[in-house]
């Protein structure tokens, strides 16, 4: 015989002050899991989407950023050149030699200094990333010491304003436009000229090269040529959104790790509230429980239901951790990316991942901290238990 779900339910209602306690200590817990899980979601998708599934970047072996990465301009020449470059309209290639820098700029709120990228890109650059818009003010004219700024970079550094100049490169540089790339890490970053970047800073090359192929299907060939041709095989070829995932990577594993650790470290309250409360359930029924027996439910139906008891609270106390961390998608934050060593704004994003994480790890919590007192509340002797008063 099987234990109506409506007796559960009941036999937690009737217990509310220590049903509410350890529902919020469960909330709680997951809320923090949650969160550390779309803060590591949110870096992924930032850098993740920085990058195109149509474009392919181009550096030295064994950079691991553009800002360790050296091209020198004859080998760009020679990969312009070569026919799986898709050719724009006016019979241009579609190919943008780089140049990755970085400064240091006042944050409002703090007055402290981070390290701001600073992209030297050409007129092929900003075709190649149609996701990145001018919002305000106008783009740059080439040849000048003109710049446009990140979203981000406007809003939260001092004298990023249009029409104010910033020092770097031992000259002042014009900001006439803000960028906004719909959350990705271009919204961090300010861009110039290239040409006009790489003597200010006095460098003879690129950081790296961004090339649109002609088909999907050249990209293997166009890889094989590049690395294999002795004058390009210093050079490692790589699809845009890979190599921005690898950036990645390393940052999101960090936080995952250590939150989750933090975490377990909180889940362990939260399993010895949920223990006491099912003990306490226990304890305060145990004529109740001999009733039941007496009646004819065996022993595995009534583990089972103090075990769904437990599992019940583990899972209202998750959709609550939830909720509660889905308002943090409302939040930015901002930390150093390792990849490139300047600052990178993002924000929380949850995802059915990241939902059905939390709830298994609620439902394990819930199981935990509900075994031990439903062994014990089905091992209870018939007449020992009739007797308790």
């Amino acid at each position: 015989m099987k234990v109506p779900f409506s007796y559960i339910i009941r036999s937690l209602w009737t217990r509310k002050l220590t049903t509410i306690l350890t529902l919020s200590g469960i909330s709680l817990v997951t809320f923090v899991f949650a969160a550390v899980l779309m803060l590591a979601y949110g870096i992924e998708q930032t850098l993740i989407e920085t990058g195109s599934e149509n474009n392919l970047i181009i550096l030295r072996k064994g950079s691991d950023a553009e800002l360790m990465s050296q091209i020198d301009r004859n080998t760009t020449n020679i990969i312009k050149t070569q026919p799986e470059v898709m050719i724009s309209a006016d019979g241009k290639p579609f190919a943008s030699t780089e140049l990755h820098i970085i400064i240091s700029l006042t944050k409002k709120q703090t007055e402290t200094m981070a390290n701001i990228s600073v992209r030297g890109t050409t007129a092929e650059g900003m075709l190649l990333r149609p996701q990145v818009k001018l919002v305000e003010g106008r783009m740059f004219r080439f040849g000048t010491s003109e710049i446009i700024i990140g979203s981000n970079v406007a809003k939260r550094f001092e004298g990023c304003e249009i029409g104010s100049q910033l020092k770097f490169g031992g000259g002042f540089w014009t900001i006439v436009g803000i960028i906004n790339s719909g959350g990705t890490g271009f919204d961090s970053e300010v861009w110039a000229d290239v040409e006009q970047l790489a003597p200010a800073f006095g460098r003879p090359v690129f950081s790296s090269m961004i090339v649109r192929l002609k088909s999907d299907a050249d990209f293997r060939a166009l890889k094989t040529k590049i690395e294999s041709d002795r004058r390009t095989n210093f050079l490692e070829v790589i699809r845009e959104r890979d190599y921005y995932k690898r950036q990645s990577e390393f940052m999101a594993a960090f936080i995952r790790i250590l939150g989750t650790t933090v975490t377990i470290i909180f889940s362990f309250g939260a399993v010895i509230g949920a223990m006491i409360t099912m003990y306490a359930a226990v304890a305060n029924r145990t004529v109740e429980i001999g009733t039941m027996r007496a009646l004819g439910f065996q022993r595995r139906s009534i583990l089972t239901a103090f075990l769904l008891e437990s599992m019940f609270i583990a899972l209202v106390g998750a959709a609550v951790g939830i909720a509660a961390s889905s308002l943090l998608q409302f939040f930015m934050i901002s930390t150093i990316n390792f990849g490139s060593f300047s600052e990178l704004e993002f924000g929380f994003k949850i995802s059915p991942g990241v939902i059905f994480s939390t709830f298994i790890f609620a439902l394990f919590m819930g199981i935990t901290g509900g075994f031990l007192p439903a062994a014990r509340a089905a091992r209870l002797n018939i007449v020992n238990a009739l007797r308790a008063t």
